[in-house]
């Protein structure tokens, strides 16, 4: 993600030398290794009024996550298939950067991070969200609230999508073929037709070490991060760079081996909660 200059926290440079150092011993200021992320931890249903809504904190990250459907008109283009609609917002307290108003571009590239993670690879089954063919369908809103800004937003985010997907529950619908009404039955739900469980990991580089989940002191004084999408078929379902900084081809095997990795840790730790509930 990348962040407007007069924005970034100002990070001594003695610290940028403690971090590089601890590195080149493969370890990291939080006392994780190069390839470890952070403890996740969930709590699902935190907004009675959403129909799914997880709250995520990844470290000392927090994000909320909430769907909402609602039935609508399908696109022109898309007729036949349901509408997926992302949107992000940094709330002021989680940041001494982040400034009341309206999404600026920061909020607006994690929205499309996430949008796009889920689309490309049919994440959602938007045909299975059709009530009446080319009229009414469900629109699916999703809904990103960073509460607490420690790194790694991205991911943060991915997870507490997930989860709150994976939980929520939408009102049965059917059609009055007399009247052509769409009918809700509020006592019968049924989930959200989630076809693959996808999940963002963020790789930094800071010269030539790389380290995944990244606190924000590692963002900070990082060359370049790599945001790489899997879904639980092993596809790589889309790849966002950040930062001035470049990857090697090395790097970037070597980005792409630890990130499968961490996408384990992170499906595994969500797959626990979500045993829970």
């Amino acid at each position: 993600m990348s962040i407007t200059p007069v924005d970034i926290p100002v990070i001594p440079a003695l610290k940028r030398t403690a971090i590089l150092n601890l590195l080149s011993r493969s370890q990291r200021i939080d006392g994780r290794s190069p390839s470890d992320t952070r403890n996740i931890e969930i709590s699902l249903g935190v907004i009675p009024n959403a129909n799914g809504s997880a709250h995520v904190k990844l470290g000392l990250t927090q994000v909320i996550a909430g769907i909402k459907a609602e039935i609508g008109s399908p696109f022109q283009d898309t007729p036949n298939m349901g509408n997926l609609i992302v949107n992000a917002e940094f709330v002021p307290l989680a940041s001494p950067t982040f400034e009341p108003g309206p999404p600026d571009e920061r909020a607006i590239e994690l929205a499309r991070i996430i949008d796009r993670s889920l689309r490309d690879v049919r994440a959602i089954d938007l045909e299975k969200l059709v009530i009446i063919p080319g009229r009414k369908v469900w629109n699916i809103f999703i809904d990103i609230y960073v509460i607490d800004h420690d790194g790694n937003l991205v991911d943060a985010s991915s997870i507490a999508t997930l989860a709150a997907l994976l939980s929520a529950k939408i009102p049965r619908a059917s059609v009055n073929q007399d009247k052509g009404e769409v009918i809700l039955d509020p006592a019968n739900r049924d989930e959200i037709p989630v076809r693959k469980r996808v999940l963002t990991v963020t790789v930094a580089k800071i010269e030539d070490h790389l380290v995944v989940d990244p606190s924000l002191e590692e963002e900070t004084v990082a060359d370049a991060l790599l945001t790489i999408a899997f879904s639980e078929d092993g596809l790589i379902t889309g790849i966002q760079k950040s930062g001035m900084g470049t990857f090697k081809r090395e790097h970037l095997k070597k980005a792409m081996e630890l990130a499968k990795n961490a996408y384990k840790s992170y499906i595994s730790q969500i797959s626990q909660f979500l045993v829970r509930s």
